[in-house]
């Protein structure tokens, strides 16, 4: 007779018997039918992709595109597929996947094409679409490194092969699709077949691959209107590859061979020097019409407040007398947050902020009247005051940092001539390779987890648990305005995960097994192994990076 197996069944509620040795994707068949097809499962709170095979009693939850986990899995599988398109309409091109674009969408290049005519891209989504049909069955093997880099040297994959010579090991794992290979650094669906929705159009100097939404799989989003991000990418990115940084293996190799140092200063060269170039368009617009009032906005992490404190002194250079105001501080009381819609303080809507007491503050220090500002303490939910008191006088520079520091209806009574306003994100233009981008969200959602931890009294658990709320308030409040922005500055160091992982693994390994926070705290781990870590001696005080790892000379 068979070992018979408990599985318990958390996406159906049920509890199945099976046989030892079954794979997921029979779980899935015997699960309550979805609207989505399921994509990935979780098995004890980690991902796992449908070929995995039961072995002991466990706990499941099938996933499908609705979820965070489920989309990251389905664009995995684009990537793959549109990887095997290029190489078939493009034999001797590589493809990179740049940078994410709109809503679920991601930028991305083809190289020594520099643009593309529709006919083009309808030959090469007709070459996705045929081996969509061809439901091609996709397969992760562990082999020895040996092989794996022998398989990506047969192709090319000089990128791929950087990263495992920078991090050696004895085996190693690796996609394959028919004669097509690869690794995604992650779980993908079963087959090419799961891509049942996608869309390519010419975008910049590449082309737009457009996915489902999470939100509504049913729904491409519409083409975007990103110019002035698209154009900050393409300013880094074209930087990093001439200093020689575009992949974690190249940055582990000079780390490696002790130029962690150069690539520090080198970084932060770059950042003060682009500081200075924003405080010269400051400059400018305060000559050309009145400009008063400097709004800086991003999403969470961004490393707004060092950015806005950096500014100031580049401002002060330039003679003026720079007052900054941190949004944070406006928040109501942690009792009067708003909820969002499953029950959780909303600290993203623009309704968490005082506006009236703000908006009051703002039109008195601009008559040049002086005003007592207040402090939020994160820790206590509660609002504080300063000691001293605040006031303008003719050369100063009013800034405002705060996530929604571009929304209109933050300072409808001061005129927009006099506003200047700055987006800052961390856009992380390094990549694991050609193919593997590290998203912005998880630079940032490592900043905020280490900060969290020293400055908040939070663990990683309960950062986990609200960056999805995060996450979807970025989506609503800030993203949709981004582009109103006179200038953006790009936070990202290129350095800064080779430096982050040894302050976050440790709070990362508190999570435990037995909460589904467990799966992505997994998979962050996982994702640092990758990066030889770089010490954190030679970055200033005054670096972004000190807002969130500590040793700032700035006060926060």
């Amino acid at each position: 007779m068979e070992d018979m197996i408990r599985v318990i069944c958390e996406h159906d509620n049920t509890e199945l018997q099976v046989a030892m040795g079954t794979p997921l994707s029979e779980i899935a068949t015997r699960s309550a039918t979805t609207k989505y097809p399921y994509l990935a499962a979780m098995v004890n709170n980690r991902i796992k992709e449908l070929s995995y095979r039961i072995y002991k009693p466990v706990t499941v939850r099938l996933i499908d595109c609705t979820s965070f986990e489920g989309l990251r899995v389905l664009q995995r599988t684009a990537w793959f597929i549109l990887q095997e398109a290029v190489r078939d309409c493009y034999p001797s091109h590589t493809l990179h996947i740049r940078h994410s674009l709109g809503q679920s969408g991601f930028y991305c290049e083809i190289d020594d094409i520099c643009s593309f005519t529709h006919e083009e891209i309808a030959r090469l989504k007709a070459r996705m679409e045929e081996i969509v049909r061809e439901a091609r069955p996709i397969t992760r093997c562990r082999m020895l490194t040996s092989e794996v880099r022998a398989c990506y040297a047969e192709r090319g994959f000089a990128d791929k092969i950087e990263l495992l010579d920078s991090k050696p090991r004895l085996y190693s794992t690796m996609h394959q699709m028919g004669d097509a290979v690869g690794y995604f650094y992650g779980a993908l669906a079963p087959s090419s077949a799961y891509l049942t929705a996608f869309d390519l159009s010419p975008y910049y100097h590449g082309f737009h691959l457009r996915l489902p939404l999470r939100t509504n799989p049913e729904v491409l989003p519409d083409e975007p209107h990103q110019e002035k991000i698209t154009d900050l990418f393409d300013e880094y990115q074209s930087w990093v590859e001439m200093m020689g940084f575009p992949t974690v293996g190249a940055i582990n190799h000079r780390a490696s061979a002790g130029e962690g140092g150069a690539m520090i200063k080198v970084g932060e060269a770059f950042h003060e020097r682009k500081f200075a170039d924003i405080a010269d368009a400051v400059k400018q617009a305060h000559e050309e019409r009145d400009v008063r009032l400097v709004l800086i906005s991003g999403p969470s992490s961004s490393g707004k407040t060092t950015s806005s404190k950096r500014l100031a002194v580049q401002l002060g250079v330039l003679g003026f007398h720079p007052v900054l105001i941190a949004l944070d501080d406006y928040f109501v009381e942690r009792e009067k947050t708003p909820l969002d819609e499953h029950g959780e303080y909303d600290y993203e809507a623009l309704e968490a902020i005082d506006l009236e007491l703000f908006n009051d503050h703002l039109q008195r220090l601009v008559a040049g009247e002086r005003i007592e500002v207040p402090r939020y303490n994160f820790i206590t939910g509660k609002r504080q005051w300063h000691d001293e008191p605040l006031q303008l006088d003719e050369r100063s520079i009013l800034i405002i940092e705060g996530i929604h520091g571009l929304n209109p209806r933050l300072t409808p009574s001061i005129p927009e001539s006099q506003k200047f306003r700055i987006y800052i994100s961390c856009f992380t233009s390094v990549a694991m390779d050609n193919l593997s981008r590290i998203a912005t969200t998880d630079n940032r959602l490592l900043r905020r987890m280490i900060r969290d931890y020293r400055m908040r009294g939070n663990d990683a658990v309960a950062t986990l648990q609200r960056w999805g709320s995060v996450r979807r308030g970025e989506e609503k409040h800030i993203f949709p305005y981004q582009e109103n922005a006179d200038v953006m500055f790009n936070s990202s160091l290129f350095y800064e995960l080779s430096v982050l992982r040894p302050f976050a693994e440790p709070i990362l390994r508190e999570v435990p097994d037995t909460i589904p926070e467990y799966n992505e705290a997994h998979r962050m781990l996982q994702f640092l192994d990758n990066f030889i870590p770089i010490a954190p001696d030679e970055i200033p005080p005054t670096s972004v990076l000190r807002e969130f790892i500590g040793g700032s000379t700035f006060k926060y």
